[in-house]
């Protein structure tokens, strides 16, 4: 049993919480993630800005930032923990709205973005963007959210 937790720390009501939910069981079903813990937190421009001016050294506003807990430890327990997912609605809102598609299906893809970056994958080269891209896109569709 995995425990997800999903935080909004903004004042918007964001309706897709549930959905976002859902999506992050199916996908931990289908990346065979079991005993694991993470959370999701939604986010304004400011603070993710601040996020990845303080973690990443770049002064701007991003869409989604993961923290891997697990990645380069060597610790055994009875669960995983893998960190945390942070979103920004505004920026989310932002890249909908620029794709011409929903609020729902960016919130998705990066939730399931970040959730990828929790389990180790990772877009550096042409190769692991060619995996990781491919990967959301297939737990996306297989979950019923379409482009």
């Amino acid at each position: 049993m995995n425990q997800i937790e999903i935080f909004n720390e903004t004042e918007k009501k964001i309706e897709e919480i549930d959905t976002m939910y859902q999506l992050l069981e199916y996908a931990a079903k289908e990346e065979n993630v079991e005993n694991a813990i993470f959370n999701v937190i939604i986010i304004d421009n400011e603070r993710i800005r601040e996020i990845n001016r303080d973690y990443r050294g770049k002064d701007t506003p991003t869409d989604v930032i993961s923290f891997a807990l697990e990645e380069g430890m060597d610790i055994k327990t009875d669960f995983r923990v893998l960190g945390d997912i942070y979103i920004s609605i505004e920026k989310a809102e932002e890249q909908a709205q620029n794709y011409g598609h929903s609020r729902k299906r960016e919130l998705c893809f990066l939730t399931i973005h970040g959730f990828l970056h929790l389990l180790g994958y990772d877009h550096m080269t042409k190769e692991e963007e060619t995996i990781m891209f491919k990967r959301q896109e297939l737990i996306l569709d297989g979950f019923g959210i379409k482009r």
